[in-house]
């Protein structure tokens, strides 16, 4: 077995020549707090804190600022009493200020303890987190995990089983290494190591059901830090059962390399039509925005076209045509205002998400691209006239000159979004 031949095809093109993704795994869909997951809904975006779950203040602050930033599930660490004695006092904090998102509790090692310690613990969250690798060890393994499982049911909770390659289940690792021994090895150590980390996910789902939480109350995770070991270990998955999947590289790492290398394994997974949710796990800089990882999740969705969540702007990369970095500020400027406006903008301008805006560098590209776009303006190039003809619905609308350029294109932008989705607007349209 290699891992290319346990990859489906991707299947990019239709018979008829139509570029897409494969059609989405049915998933059985599960509500996690009014949110659905699988079952034919859109792909989730979530997130996790990494404040002091114990800390109300910060643990709050954190959270509001990732739901805003469009976070739809946020995970808190569950990992202690002060921990869990604070989690019903964070809802209750988050909901005074309006925000409804969903909570899911992680939990490592006393799970069982916490949950049946803190009632109001496990009232209050959305989902449980747990992790068959270290949910207890030897004889209270079963015994632990459903306390837990029994602890859902009671309070009509949906489980996450998350398994994780770093703490994955050594009996069940050793006894898969033992078979996989006495047949010869016809398995590599890597292909054995998935398998476990396979039948880790599926064996405890079982056992869940068997103990009596529904499979619509079930969500399974594999997480792994290669991209393709996460491939083919949800490959395998998605082929196996079906379960709501939660798709993650974990470990991802810092910057660049945490998002290539997460885009590029979520990114072959979703276009198999393989995820039903989504956390993009940044290691954030020191003092770095952890709303970062949101925002990633959301582009990689929408650069893909699963779902548009802020309005596209499309901007040229910039040559020696364009040495003035007028149009790179406007770009970062009209992008960056769009975003910090869509969570008042989503009630207020209804379809807003879809707008596409360009801002473009020279008249090579620049007249074009601004007219497939709602809104587009082609700035002057090195050595070119200095003005700037704007593009309004395919259509030039204007010619801006001067040093107030910039300006004028966003007070532009702003009229244009006011009257093609505001209330005026859209009653003169219909």
């Amino acid at each position: 077995m290699t891992i290319a031949a346990s990859i489906p095809s991707v299947g990019l093109a239709s018979a008829a020549g139509k570029a897409g993704p494969a059609p989405r795994r049915e998933a059985v869909g599960v509500d996690v707090g009014g949110v659905k997951v699988g079952g034919g809904a859109a792909i989730v975006v979530q997130s996790m804190t990494n404040t002091d779950t114990a800390d109300v203040d910060s643990t709050v602050a954190q959270v509001a600022a990732l739901h805003r930033a469009g976070s739809e599930l946020v995970r808190i660490t569950v990992d202690r009493d002060e921990a869990a004695a604070a989690v019903p006092r964070i809802r209750e904090r988050l909901e005074r200020l309006g925000i409804f998102v969903p909570l899911i509790g992680d939990f490592h090692y006393i799970g069982h303890k916490l949950l049946a310690d803190h009632p109001a613990c496990a009232e209050a969250l959305a989902k449980y987190r747990i992790n068959p690798g270290n949910v207890g060890f030897r004889a209270k393994k079963d015994r632990q995990f459903a306390a837990i499982v029994e602890t859902a049911i009671r309070h009509d909770k949906p489980v996450r089983i998350g398994v994780n390659w770093g703490s994955l289940d050594q009996e069940l690792l050793t006894r898969l290494m033992d078979e996989n021994q006495a047949g010869g090895f016809p398995l590599t150590a890597d292909e054995v190591m998935r398998e476990a980390i396979v039948q880790s996910a599926l064996l405890s789902a079982e056992l869940a059901e068997e103990i009596g939480l529904p499979r619509d109350k079930i969500i399974l995770s594999a997480k792994v830090s290669q991209v393709q070991d996460l491939i083919a270990v949800y490959a395998d998955l998605a082929r196996r059962s079906n379960h709501a999947l939660h798709l993650g590289l974990t470990e991802a790492g810092m910057g660049t390399k945490g998002i290539v290398a997460s885009s590029a394994a979520m990114g072959i997974l979703l276009q198999q039509g393989i995820g039903d949710t989504i956390r993009i796990s940044l290691t954030p800089e020191p003092g770095g925005d952890r709303t970062r990882e949101v925002q990633v999740a959301q582009e990689l969705l929408q650069t893909m076209g699963f779902r548009q969540f802020v309005p596209i702007v499309a901007a040229c990369p910039g040559c020696g045509r364009t040495t003035s970095t007028v149009f790179q500020e406007l770009a970062e400027n009209i992008q960056a205002d769009l975003r910090r406006n869509m969570p008042a903008w989503k009630s207020r301008y209804p379809g807003v998400e879809m707008l596409k805006v360009a801002v473009m560098g020279c008249i090579v590209n620049g007249p074009g691209e601004s007219k497939h776009a709602d809104i587009g303006i082609s700035l002057p190039g090195t050595g070119e006239t200095p003005t700037a003809p704007v593009f309004i619905d395919g259509k030039k609308a204007a010619t801006l000159r001067g040093p107030a350029i910039a300006e004028d294109f966003q007070k532009m932008v702003a009229d244009y979004i006011e009257q093609r989705f505001g209330v005026a607007g859209k009653a003169a349209a219909d």
